[in-house]
């Protein structure tokens, strides 16, 4: 029977002398520590404290590795051992001082269940911190995307749209409000997510994606999610894409269906698609009638772009299998998911493997047929 004491129990043994240690992980640490606490894992804990005879609490989240670490100390020889029962949880709970890692307090607590994942960690934070991305269209796509990127803590938020809020955005653009009719969308956006995370920095850029601005949206950037509501936007962003070597994480509705993929032919010739791999040319106008002319049920954008905003995250942290090479459905009335594959075209006029960038073309023209 491994012995078991209190977070109280093991507060008083510490001031009385005994070594308190903690073998959570560096990611679980970084939420906060039992105050004097050492930081060790369980396996060098024999090389930390030599003498035998020195009493040891052991602490972990809830007690379990504290308890298996205990076991392994009194089967070596050590004499005075026990686990903190309930962890650093009961610690927290019972009102019990915690250590928080020196520096930036709001960081540690305002992240701390993305601290706890190991596949992001503090390093991983970091990162998502000094991270740019670019969200084209603070509509139905870019809303919820732009709005969960903010709370997960990408650094920079450039957001470009020229519209103004309207009543009917307010069914599924959950960005604005009935008080910000009339107000630029990109106004609004930064408003919105400047109260949820100050941490954030939000350009605002009022104004269309055109062949004369799409260059220095996307060329500083890291990824670029493509909330646009139109096909021209679209092709200028995917060409922009391949030639600065960016990823874009494309998303659409229409009625009750989405599709997302991921384009990163940019950075993988030959290996990835890019947007014109899949559509070559457009659909005409009929076949692919924007929300004002054939509605959208107003959940389904948020479903299409939270999972936009998954897919920029996992590409900035480098983990999981992103979208690419991939086309997701989402049908909402069945509720139902099916990919397609979308191989590289050899063919490409865009992102061919050595094939010289061409230069943008009229889109507009190119896409009225």
């Amino acid at each position: 029977m491994i012995p078991t004491v209190t977070p109280d129990q093991a507060r008083e043994r510490q001031l009385a002398g005994a070594v308190l240690i903690d073998v959570r992980e560096l990611h679980e640490r970084a939420t906060g520590m039992a105050a004097g606490a050492m930081a060790c894992a369980a396996a060098d804990i024999e090389s930390a404290v030599t003498d035998r005879s020195r009493e040891i609490c052991v602490i972990c989240e809830s007690g379990v590795r504290s308890a298996r670490a205990a076991e392994r100390l009194l089967e070596s020889g050590y004499a005075r051992v026990s686990s903190v029962d309930g962890g650093t949880r009961r610690w927290r709970a019972d009102g019990l001082p915690i250590v928080v890692p020196e520096g930036d307090a709001d960081f540690f607590d305002r992240y701390s269940r993305h601290l706890r994942l190991p596949e992001v960690g503090v390093e991983g934070q970091r990162r998502l911190e000094a991270a740019r991305v670019l969200v084209v269209g603070a509509g139905g796509l870019g809303s919820p995307s732009a709005y969960y990127l903010a709370a997960a803590g990408i650094g920079t938020l450039r957001i470009a749209d020229d519209d103004v809020v309207d009543r009917s955005n307010l069914q599924r653009q959950i960005l604005h409000a009935e008080a910000r009719i009339g107000r630029p969308k990109v106004e609004s956006a930064a408003q919105t997510l400047a109260a949820l995370n100050p941490r954030v920095r939000v350009e605002a850029v009022q104004q269309r994606v055109t062949a004369e601005s799409v260059d220095a949206l996307v060329a500083d950037v890291d990824v670029v999610l493509d909330g646009a509501d139109n096909f021209p936007a679209r092709y200028l962003l995917n060409d922009a894409c391949v030639k600065h070597g960016k990823p874009m994480v494309y998303g659409a509705v229409h009625r009750f269906e989405g599709q997302l993929a991921v384009f990163d032919a940019g950075r993988r010739r030959g290996e990835q698609p890019c947007y014109r791999c899949l559509f070559p040319e457009p659909p005409p106008p009929e076949a692919a009638p924007n929300c004002s002319e054939a509605g959208v049920l107003g959940v389904l954008p948020g479903i299409v772009g939270l999972l936009q905003a998954n897919e920029v995250l996992k590409l900035l942290l480098g983990i999981g299998e992103p979208l690419a090479g991939r086309l997701l459905h989402v049908d909402a009335l069945a509720t139902r998911f099916r990919e397609t594959r979308i191989p590289p075209d050899p063919e490409c006029p865009v992102c061919a493997p050595g094939r010289a960038f061409p230069g943008y073309i009229d889109y507009v023209r190119f896409c009225a047929g």
